[in-house]
């Protein structure tokens, strides 16, 4: 984040602190398109992921009083996108529905230089939601492993340790999508 929107955060935090609404409104217009795409990248259902992006943000503007301005806003509120994101999928999975649509979709938005954007989308929606989580916030949000670890309240070497082993059966399903 660039220093000047890093200051007009602050702004629209402390506005939206003090119960301004035109404040609230730039929080979510600027943090809405990436708290999406982190659930979607893990649900892999646009309406599931639209409805855990507007849950995760009311209940981070319900927290608002108890956050630290002095840190930023976007991590915070990816940490609650994406641990809703992994509930979701755990009780879906519970529930043993069928039907996801695929990550097609967005891993085309990533741009063709990352390879076939199909096979890649399929084998990452095959991914356990811990595995998916921390690949998509490392790999296509751009996370560090120390911003993840801090994000999900995790402790780092599990994060490492589910990147690794996210990537490496994340190859395993590729080489046997290509073959």
């Amino acid at each position: 984040m660039e220093a000047g929107s890093r200051g007009d955060e602050r702004a629209w935090i402390r506005g939206a602190q003090s119960g301004s609404v035109p404040d609230l409104e730039a929080l979510f217009r600027h943090h809405w398109p990436r708290a999406y795409r982190a659930a979607y990248l893990v649900v892999h259902d646009a309406a599931a992921a639209e409805d855990i992006a507007q849950e995760a943000f009311l209940a981070a503007v319900r927290c608002l009083d108890r956050f630290d301005r002095r840190r930023p806003f976007g991590p915070w509120l990816h940490r609650i996108v994406v641990n809703r994101a992994i509930d979701w999928s755990r009780s879906r999975a519970l529930r043993r529905e069928s039907g996801d649509a695929s990550l097609a979709f967005v891993a085309a938005a990533a741009g063709p230089e990352r390879g076939d954007t199909e096979t890649l989308a399929a084998a990452l929606a095959k991914l356990s939601p811990e595995h998916r989580a921390v690949i998509v916030m490392r790999h296509l949000l751009d996370y560090t492993p120390g911003e993840i670890a801090d994000a999900l309240n995790l402790p780092r070497g599990t994060v490492n340790s589910r990147l690794r082993r996210g990537l490496d059966e994340l190859a395993g399903r590729l080489e046997q999508e290509l073959r």
